[in-house]
């Protein structure tokens, strides 16, 4: 039985393109139809469209690929998820003097969300604007619709970025692959909104997205996001580091995930099978080697992590600690490192309960976490319902009686003028009474 209604989502990741259909059910869980990944390599650069003509390719591949598990049911619309190495948050801020009688009703209120929407900033893009915090004569008030008050303060946070970031995903998508986008999200705040719970933001907790092409830090204190940054460094720089070691970059991406670590295991003294190119015997490299590597280029990675979290001023404000997400994440012992040195909780990214009715294989694997996040955010029906085809039932003929063709009118039969007497006594007796009647008829 074909489908009709279903949430579609795509993930624009710098590694892979990650496509997945899902419904949601009566108590707000959704369920995967199907999922399908496409290699991003060639048209995502840190986490931004580049090659708009190959991205919309690898998007028409994806989607076949997932209508070929929905029965017959057409994808019309998808949800996109953005990142990109641009993305960033801004503070705006839109005050309103009331007076000395004034009390903040739901009509202020819109009205400074509607002048904050009309801010535009100087060479970038308003991607979304969130957290509006309000402070009434200068004091924070959490709920401040009916207080008196002579002065309100709307503080917004605006997250931007180049206009090229959400110019290039329409252009790809919309119009060469000829798909309509539902919207598009922010992989890092829908990543936050499903993996952190409110308590979490209210505490103070930290979301380090280690991906592919960049790392994005996303800050949360008293329910409000403090502050979204992206670094553009991720695990791609890790795995290009090791294809130093004389391999190519499929065979260090390999060794990258099984045997990388954060930090160099000095009590580790064993040795490691890689094949340097495809017909090239196999050598053996000291896993030292390799992590010494690795050690290098991640903590370069996390300095920048905790620059962005020094500059929150939250560094030892965060009550629920850090969550880590991203494939890059998986590296050996990444959390003990962030933990002692940060002297916080550090666990890992998993969507909270009741989000998923099954699929747990997908729930613990970070390639598709992000994705999951998206379809969660969708509440359009994203479906194309393309009935069967059911063959018209044919006009009933009256049976006419089978009609003999005509036949041909029949020829008047041929008759003999009958014979008088005197033919029929024929000869010169015939002829000698005859003649007798002539001469009478000369006669008279």
């Amino acid at each position: 039985m074909a489908y009709s209604d279903f949430i579609a989502a795509i993930d624009l990741g710098s590694s892979h393109l990650v496509g997945m259909v899902g419904v949601r059910s009566e108590n707000g869980s959704i369920s995967i139809l199907a999922h399908e990944v496409e290699s991003s390599a060639s048209c995502i650069r840190r986490g931004c469209v580049y090659n708009v003509e190959e991205t919309a390719n690898k998007v028409k591949r994806l989607i076949l690929k997932l209508e070929n598990k929905l029965q017959g049911s057409k994808i019309g619309k998808v949800y996109v998820g953005v990142g990109g190495q641009s993305l960033r948050s801004i503070e705006h801020t839109v005050p309103k003097i009331l007076g000395p009688e004034g009390v903040v009703t739901e009509e202020i209120i819109a009205s400074l969300y509607k002048e904050c929407q009309a801010y535009q900033p100087d060479m970038l893009d308003v991607l979304d604007i969130v957290s509006p915090a309000y402070y009434l004569d200068g004091k924070f008030e959490a709920n401040p619709v009916g207080i008196p008050c002579n002065r309100i303060e709307a503080r917004y946070k605006l997250i931007v970025g180049r206009p090229s970031l959400r110019r290039y995903v329409r252009n790809s998508i919309a119009e060469r692959a000829k798909i309509e986008i539902a919207g598009i999200l922010l992989s890092p705040l829908t990543l936050a909104d499903s993996v952190l719970t409110q308590d979490e933001k209210n505490l103070g907790c930290a979301l380090v997205d280690f991906g592919a092409g960049v790392t994005s830090v996303a800050v949360y204190k008293n329910g409000l996001l403090v502050n979204l940054s992206v670094i553009p460094f991720g695990g791609n720089l890790i795995t290009g580091d090791i294809t130093s070691l004389n391999m190519v970059e499929a065979e260090a991406e390999r060794i990258k995930r099984t045997y990388g670590s954060a930090v160099i295991e000095k009590d580790n003294t064993a040795n490691i099978q890689v094949s340097s190119a495809e017909g090239v015997g196999l050598r053996q490299i000291p896993v030292s080697e390799l992590n010494m590597v690795v050690e290098a280029r991640m903590q370069e990675i996390l300095e920048n992590v905790y620059a962005r979290l020094e500059d929150t001023g939250l560094m030892n404000q965060l009550g629920a600690g850090v969550v880590l997400s991203g494939g890059a994440s998986a590296l050996k012992n990444l959390p003990e490192v962030i933990g002692k040195r940060l002297n916080v909780e550090v666990r890992f990214a998993s969507l909270r309960k009741m989000v998923l009715e099954r699929n747990d294989f997908i729930t613990n694997n970070p390639e598709f976490i992000v994705a999951l996040s998206l379809l969660m955010q969708g509440t359009k029906n994203c479906c194309i319902y393309v009935p069967p085809v059911v063959p018209e039932p044919e006009p009933d003929v009256p049976v006419e009686e089978p009609v003999a063709p005509p036949q041909p009118e029949p020829e008047p039969r041929k008759t003999k003028p009958k014979k008088g007497l005197m033919d029929r006594l024929g000869g010169k007796f015939g002829g000698f009474v005859n003649g007798l009647f002539d001469d009478d008829q000369d006669g008279n």
